[in-house]
């Protein structure tokens, strides 16, 4: 059986230069983007994914114009509509939200603290969704959850500041790919990448393909990886 990764980190982009090579509103590149993340999760699950991490709004995107804002808000509500998130909770699939959550409307926090609040008891997988979501925030609040607790400085350790990151537990990812024809991580899980394996695919976000997941694990596969030994 072919290698896949246990944790698949992906930087979900391309939505907006998909819309507009095509002479389409924005809005319809990230309306099917929507459609790509619903069909992502059951790839993975297939394949044997345990967790998928998607980063779905970065803490830059809040520099986007505010009708833009509001509508990719909409659609995230969508996403975790009672229907996905039973489909989800069937599969046992646990989801997590990742980042400034308080930085949304309280009513979208409302939809996504009881998508959590159902599947958190579920054991076969994790979709960690990352919203609001910056790699060097991530770190600062680590930083200041160890000093609320009034950690003294020699205990703090590696350990100890993956224990308080929004992904506190999880192992780190084992491969991250980015869509969309850029080639850097964008503050995205900076220090949980730190070993990860990158490939970074030229196909925008709503033309991705199985296919194009299968030559990523593909890539994936042929690949040593020796943590820095």
């Amino acid at each position: 059986m072919k290698k896949v990764p246990c944790h698949l980190a992906i930087i979900i982009d391309g939505n907006r230069r998909w819309a507009r090579k095509r002479g389409l509103p924005i809005f319809e590149g990230h309306r099917q983007g929507l459609e790509k993340v619903k069909k992502i999760g059951e790839w993975c699950r297939k394949k044997g994914v345990k967790i998928l991490t998607l980063f779905a709004f970065s803490t830059e995107n809040w520099q986007r114009p505010k009708k833009e804002i509001n509508y990719l808000i909409k659609l995230l509500a969508n996403a975790l509509c009672k229907r996905n998130v039973e489909k989800i909770h069937k599969d046992e699939i646990k989801i997590r939200i990742i980042g400034q959550i308080e930085k949304f409307p309280k009513s979208f926090q409302k939809i996504a603290k009881e998508a959590e609040k159902l599947t958190q008891n579920n054991k076969k997988g994790i979709l960690n969704i990352a919203l609001s979501y910056g790699g060097r925030a991530d770190i600062i609040e680590s930083v200041k959850k160890i000093i609320r607790n009034k950690i003294s400085a020699n205990r703090i350790n590696e350990k100890l500041i993956e224990r308080n990151l929004w992904t506190e537990d999880e192992p780190s990812p084992d491969l991250i790919i980015r869509t969309g024809k850029e080639q850097r991580i964008s503050n995205f899980l900076i220090w949980q990448a730190a070993y990860a394996e990158l490939y970074f695919s030229d196909k925008y976000w709503p033309d991705f393909t199985e296919k194009d997941l299968d030559l990523a694990f593909g890539e994936y596969a042929r690949r040593e990886r020796r943590f820095g030994q």
